[in-house]
């Protein structure tokens, strides 16, 4: 499925061809965002993975008049609560010449249809404290904070089992 036909943005989920401009986008991403270089030898095959195994989740790609302009990752939570699935919005990425051309809300609103034709509970994301330009834009979107803060536990990576 696509979306909006006629449209200068386009949506469908990913597939394998569009591994290099995932690829790119995250690296960019993780740059901007947090000033890290990815190692690309551990992001092809992750972003690899999820395009050919439906179990770790998906891409949407969206394009501007042909060309990749941003993608997104759903993964799957499942709440025992609801007896359904959240989806995660993760790895959200929109190229900088394509911002504010409404390529983040495209992506947003398929992956919102997509979630009530299966059935899900809900979208979820995190988002960094600091951030407010995204967190405007989540909740233009209807979304809004939840009560819940994240942490975590860091494991190893295989980066730092190969040092």
């Amino acid at each position: 499925m696509t979306s909006n036909p006629g449209n200068e943005v386009q949506v469908r989920q990913a597939t394998i061809v569009h591994l290099d401009a995932i690829v790119d986008f995250n690296a960019a991403m993780a740059r901007e965002t947090e000033g890290k270089i990815l190692d690309i030898d551990l992001l092809r095959p992750g972003v690899e993975a999820v395009l050919t195994r439906n179990d770790r989740g998906f891409y949407l790609i969206a394009e501007h008049s042909g060309r990749p302009a941003g993608s997104l990752l759903i993964t799957y939570e499942w709440s025992d609560w609801r007896n359904a699935f959240f989806w995660w919005i993760q790895s959200v990425y929109v190229s900088p010449e394509f911002r504010r051309n409404g390529v983040y809300k495209a992506m947003h609103l398929y992956a919102a249809l997509e979630g009530r034709r299966h059935d899900i509970c809900g979208l979820r994301l995190y988002v960094d404290k600091d951030n407010e330009i995204a967190q405007r834009v989540y909740s233009s979107l209807n979304m809004r904070p939840t009560n819940y803060d994240m942490y975590e536990i860091e494991f190893n990576t295989r980066r730092d089992l190969k040092e």
